[in-house]
């Protein structure tokens, strides 16, 4: 494990939160209970259209994390903590051991998924792993991964990029063999 386990899902969670934004995972109230229900997100909830709208507003912010330096990447997240008064405190609850809460369980779903993220994105920026945060190297998907591997080499999001992208450079390989003229 890279960084602590708290860490790693709330990357995940901002990851796939901001690759809600092009392919309408979550457009209604039941996308995100079920979206909240997969991530573990705990606190209050309003289910109102404002708490939707909230959160869906959040993820372009997020996105741009994936893609500026590191200094652009602490101004978002200061920016972030600040907005939403975050005051780290150590939690246990559920099945997790002590891990991080920056907010009150009362605070609104969307200012929980905020500094959730920001304080994920703090243990990266703090151990030098801001290149983890990643877009898909498929040419036609715009989704952002966290690269969690020990040997840095994920290339691809979840949505099947990797085996497209290699099943269409082995069928060019294949053509290009049979084209190939015998002499």
């Amino acid at each position: 494990m890279l960084f602590a386990h708290d860490t790693e899902v709330a990357l995940a969670a901002a990851a796939a939160l901001v690759n809600t934004e092009d392919d309408g995972a979550l457009e209604t109230l039941a996308d995100l209970d079920a979206f909240v229900a997969e991530w573990g997100y705990t606190g209050s909830r309003r289910h109102t259209a404002a708490e939707l709208a909230a959160v869906q507003d959040l993820r372009p912010r997020l996105r741009r994390i994936w893609h500026v330096d590191k200094d652009a990447a602490v101004e978002i997240v200061n920016e972030l903590l600040r907005e939403y008064r975050a005051l780290p405190q150590l939690r246990k609850h559920d099945e997790w051991d002590y891990h991080i809460h920056a907010t009150s369980p009362d605070q609104p779903l969307a200012d929980r998924m905020a500094v959730e993220a920001a304080m994920a994105i703090v243990d990266v920026i703090r151990s030098g792993e801001l290149e983890r945060l990643r877009t898909c190297a498929a040419d036609d998907c715009d989704d952002v991964l966290v690269d969690l591997s020990k040997n840095r080499s994920r290339r691809f999001c979840d949505s099947g990029c990797g085996n497209r992208t290699n099943v269409a450079a082995y069928r060019a390989r294949r053509a290009g063999q049979r084209a190939a003229p015998t002499t």
